[in-house]
């Protein structure tokens, strides 16, 4: 899994998946020990004025360094930690939205995103909105939405994603990485998984109801899971060439989606369930849940209804003049479609990778009861506006 952006933008320009590819802007991604202070000469070499948006993990994780790197760079550098919910929870709402605009100034030229997904999707849609570029800092492989454009954001208690922009540069410490709590690399893992079924979904839609695809951009995400599950022990281990390889995969995960222009490659049915679940919990009042450890579950649980009742559905479609387009055009593809389910892992090996890195196997080990998990079932694929074999399912 070697590449460069320019190399990648060089294969976007020749595709012949007939699709617009949007060239990826970003200048410089920087995934080694000490890339805080490549951070800090690169904001050094375009702007005097900068903010940080953290929590206050994270701030003392990366945050703080970075703030005197830049000071003695004769950078000036606010500050903007996000305040937690009642349950020690930063979320992404309006709340922390409004926090952000304000504690910029006028002068602010660029954000800095410092921290794992939800201070990404708060210091993104901000500096996109005040016309400002951001820089990624991650401080833990935890998300694959570090590069991409999307803000998955709760509006109103309904989780919504907004395209945005993407950073003009990336800078991961290996050495902040290795100091994360290991839960957020499981969650990075998990997020990953999601792809199985997340590719398969997208396929199924560009099969049945025309969605854009792009069989280059679909292995770019493949081959990124696949290193992912090759270098599951390393991952597992928590040291600095496992975070390496998982944040790396990450990162082409998200640079995808940011080529193709949405997020079919990287979100399907297991993330119209995992994003069921985070509305439920926020709507409850109970503690949130890290993103990726409930992709996985949910992705387990994906898995295992597509291989079971998608064939069985697909064969109890009736052969009638009064059946619908759709379901007449899924009849068709039906010898695709059973490809598409062959290619997916059974629930029981989704499990079992889940297992080796430490994850919660199921809901339940995450707090989320089986009512809610049942609900989603019949109710999530409505979130997005996407032909999810989720969605098949209720049709």
């Amino acid at each position: 899994m070697n590449w460069t952006i320019d190399e990648l933008n060089r294969a976007a320009a020749t595709c012949s998946c007939g699709l617009m590819h949007h060239p990826i802007a970003i200048r410089e991604i920087v995934v080694e020990q000490c890339a805080l202070q490549r951070a800090a000469a690169f904001v050094k070499t375009s702007f005097r004025h900068v903010s940080i948006f953290a929590d206050a993990n994270t701030f003392q994780a990366a945050g703080s360094a970075l703030v005197d790197m830049l000071g003695e760079l004769g950078v000036t550098c606010g500050c903007c930690i996000m305040e937690p919910d009642a349950n020690g929870d930063v979320v992404a709402d309006e709340r922390t939205l409004m926090q952000g605009f304000l504690s910029c100034s006028p002068n602010t030229e660029a954000i800095l995103a410092v921290g794992a997904g939800t201070i990404h999707d708060i210091a993104r849609f901000c500096s996109f909105t005040m016309k400002i570029p951001f820089i990624s800092v991650p401080t833990a492989a935890s998300v694959d939405g570090f590069t991409s454009a999307g803000a998955p954001l709760i509006v109103r208690g309904v989780k919504q994603t907004f395209q945005t922009q993407a950073p003009i540069a990336l800078f991961a410490d290996v050495n902040v990485l290795a100091e994360s709590p290991k839960r957020l690399a499981v969650s990075g893992f998990g997020d990953m998984l999601g792809k199985y079924t997340s590719l398969a979904d997208w396929k199924f839609g560009h099969l049945v109801a025309d969605e854009p695809y792009c069989p280059w951009i679909a292995s770019l995400t493949a081959d990124a899971l696949q290193t992912c599950v090759d270098h599951v022990h390393e991952i597992q281990a928590g040291g600095p060439e496992g975070l390496s390889v998982l944040m790396r995969a990450l990162i082409l995960s998200g640079l995808a989606m940011l080529l193709l222009g949405q997020s079919h490659p990287a979100s399907g049915g297991e993330h119209h369930l995992s994003h069921y679940w985070e509305m439920e919990l926020l709507r409850t009042g109970k503690p949130q849940v890290l993103h990726g450890l409930k992709v996985a579950a949910a992705s387990a649980i994906i898995a295992g209804l597509y291989k079971e009742r998608v064939r069985e559905r697909m064969g109890s479609i009736p052969r009638s003049p009064t059946t619908s387009c759709y379901l007449r055009r899924v009849q068709e593809q039906k010898t695709e479609v059973e490809r598409i389910l062959a290619d997916i892992p059974s629930g029981i090996d989704i499990r079992s990778l889940i297992r080796l890195v430490g994850g919660a196997e199921n809901p339940a080990d995450l707090g989320i009861a089986d009512v809610i998990v049942a609900d989603s079932l019949n109710h999530a694929y409505k979130l997005r506006d996407r032909h999810t074999m989720l969605r098949f399912l209720q049709a």
